[in-house]
């Protein structure tokens, strides 16, 4: 960790202890220096890092002070109540959407995929070409369901790293993460089945339910904390819900990490109402801190959770590998599995082999987060000067989306619709709530680098807005 981030922690620790309050002035750069032995630029760097987390705020020619922490750092949603939707129709909406935004002419905000241009690893594609010229690496025998053993072994590793028990014969390698998810939910539930989302959510969450014909429960984002224990399990006692489908590392569209403490009593809950969790963990490896957030089955000693993540928020959309850690359900998931794709890429399986064994990846995550991180921030600075007033922006530190929250009788769609005509693309929180009356949010891909082109967009997004909020 670097010697920035250790003050940034520490300090972070302080003001959630109340060690200073609201308002309260931080020491000065050159004050902290002194107390601390660090440089000026290190302690400036650590500052900043926890004003961009809305720790703290800064004020011209006078120094940094804390942010008040009343609740405001996640408001997105006005419902405090659990809510019940018998027929999801989303498909149409979503179709239209991504079709809207696929050409190369459009400012691509809206997309799910980080800057492919960042995504871009010269050495995986190397490997790639290698593997391409060798007969017995187009060869699917090896790479049926559950998948190639070599590249299961690896994945097993990296959850025994963090701590948890995995064999590869928990995993089921997939075509990414979204046929992961979708063959889990098949796999689990059957036409009138209640399941449990967040309210706002992965919009293929409301497409697998609309397509699978499920009853949908959605309970509401904690103001503070991210997950709403409460109306969480007052779902469970109201409703006969058979899975949740969660997203609880990096939420998208809001981007918000549960701590671990909720995540353990969701396995809890999870247990004594006998549900089952399926979690899309697939941006958890976009962290910005020193430790990767720990998922869902850590904290399941009673096999109710499923594991689904991917390769192609990492390595681009044209890996599509991802997997599902799927404990008790592995048969059905490799019958479903053999019905519909049969299976994920032999190609692409065996470059992966050989880009994890030799380490490649982690070199390759680091820098990634560390360009992203630098993009997010950079957008986030610009939007808050140039978005109006009584607009919010609610910056997390991971992934490389931004959640911005506008006036209350500004419609997202229409602004989505304006921006088209300009060749920009955002996503409009119909995506992501349909079931919601307030429309006054929208999602914005912050992953590419602040040129003067992108800076140009941006300025539009917030004049489009500033029209829209008259």
């Amino acid at each position: 960790m670097y010697k920035s981030e250790q003050l940034s922690l520490r300090l972070r620790q302080m003001i959630e202890n109340g060690v200073w309050q609201a308002h309260e002035k931080l020491p000065s750069i050159r004050e902290q220096t002194q107390l601390s032995g660090l440089s000026l630029i290190t302690v400036l760097n650590a500052y900043q890092t926890l004003e961009a987390q809305g720790l703290v705020y800064a004020k011209n020619k006078s120094g940094f002070y804390v942010a008040p922490q009343h609740d405001e750092q996640l408001q997105p949603i006005n419902s405090n109540e659990v809510s019940f939707k018998k027929n999801v129709q989303i498909n149409s909406v979503v179709f239209h959407f991504l079709k809207s935004i696929q050409s190369d002419e459009i400012l691509p905000f809206g997309s799910a995929f980080p800057n492919s241009e960042l995504l871009y690893n010269q050495k995986f594609m190397q490997l790639l070409a290698q593997h391409a010229k060798r007969k017995s690496s187009y060869l699917n025998s090896a790479s049926m369901p559950p998948g190639n053993l070599s590249l299961r072994k690896l994945i097993a590793q990296r959850y025994i790293l963090q701590g948890m028990s995995c064999s590869p014969d928990d995993i089921v390698i997939t075509s990414g993460a979204l046929e992961a998810l979708n063959l889990s939910l098949q796999a689990l539930t059957k036409a009138g089945d209640y399941i449990l989302l967040q309210q706002s959510v992965f919009y293929g969450a409301w497409q697998a339910a609309e397509r699978l014909g499920l009853h949908v429960i959605t309970i509401p984002e904690h103001p503070k904390h991210g997950f709403d224990l409460a109306a969480f399990e007052q779902a469970l006692k109201q409703y006969p819900i058979k899975v949740c489908w969660l997203m609880l590392n990096v939420q998208n569209p809001i981007g918000c990490t549960v701590s671990d403490s909720i995540k353990q009593r969701i396995a809890e809950l999870l247990h004594e109402y006998q549900v089952y969790l399926i979690e899309d963990d697939v941006y958890a490896e976009l962290h910005y801190d020193h430790h990767k957030p720990l998922p869902m089955s850590y904290f399941d000693p009673y096999q109710r959770v499923l594991h689904c993540s991917s390769f192609s928020k990492t390595l681009g959309m044209g890996t599509r590998i991802g997997w599902v850690h799927t404990g008790q359900f592995s048969d059905a998931i490799q019958h479903l599995q053999l019905m519909s794709t049969l299976s994920a890429s032999a190609l692409i399986q065996n470059a992966l082999v050989d880009f994890l064994s030799h380490h490649h990846y982690e070199k390759h995550l680091r820098q990634l987060r560390k360009q992203l991180e630098k993009s997010k921030k950079a957008y986030w600075q610009f939007l808050k000067q140039n978005l109006p007033k009584d607009c919010d922006t609610f910056y997390y530190p991971s992934g490389y989306f931004l959640w911005i929250q506008l006036p209350k009788h500004c419609d997202s769609f229409k602004i989505y619709e304006a921006l088209l005509e300009s060749h920009i693309g955002i996503a409009p929180s119909l995506l992501f709530m349909p079931e919601n009356s307030s429309q006054n949010f929208l999602r914005l891909n912050c992953s590419y680098a602040l040129s003067d082109e992108i800076e140009q967009a941006l300025w539009l997004i917030c004049k489009t807005i500033e029209a829209h909020s008259i």
